[in-house]
């Protein structure tokens, strides 16, 4: 039988070792959705703060508590990721183009990468420059065939923990 070497993260998943304590992070989901539900909801375990964006009341259940209607409410911060939830909405540019203003790690929007997102021409049309629609990043996620909201969601954060962690995500090592 060979010697098992633990390791720093081993030993933290074998409960042998208290998890670091990392700086705090937020994560913005934009628009109330089945998606951002769940993204909100398993980003809160992976130790986010959690904020939701919805200036639509009417979009908004009884179960959802502390949303708030203006990306400026949210708090962004140099610690912040942002994750628009829905690219049909008419609100779009506007928020991003806040989101863009504001300080804030990553911002990212859902949508097929394989044509112009409608991002693009609504920030153009509210005078943002090139330079800074491309800080809006799209796809979103790893490409791992995500098709339900809760994949969706695994799929957008695993992203977000390999780019917070300079790793290309996906099974390279």
């Amino acid at each position: 039988m060979t010697d098992h070497v633990h390791d720093a993260s081993c030993a933290v998943a074998h409960g042998e070792a208290p998890a670091p304590r990392d700086e705090p992070k937020t994560l913005v989901a934009i628009f109330a959705s089945p998606m951002s539900a769940q993204l909100l909801r398993y980003a809160a375990d992976l130790g986010y703060n959690t904020v939701l964006v919805e200036p639509d009341p009417t979009k908004l259940d009884r179960t959802v508590v502390g949303a708030v209607a203006t990306v400026d409410a949210a708090g962004l911060d140099s610690n912040t990721d942002v994750v628009v939830c829905d690219h049909h909405r008419g609100e779009l540019g506007t928020l991003l183009r806040d989101a863009l203003a504001g300080q804030t790690r990553w911002i990212g929007l859902m949508g097929n990468p394989h044509h112009e997102g409608p991002h693009v021409k609504a920030l153009r049309d509210l005078g943002v420059p090139d330079d800074e629609i491309a800080r809006v990043h799209r796809p979103i996620g790893l490409n791992i065939g995500s098709r339900t909201p809760a994949e969706i969601a695994v799929a957008t954060l695993a992203g977000l923990i390999a780019d917070r962690n300079a790793r290309p995500g996906g099974f390279e090592f």
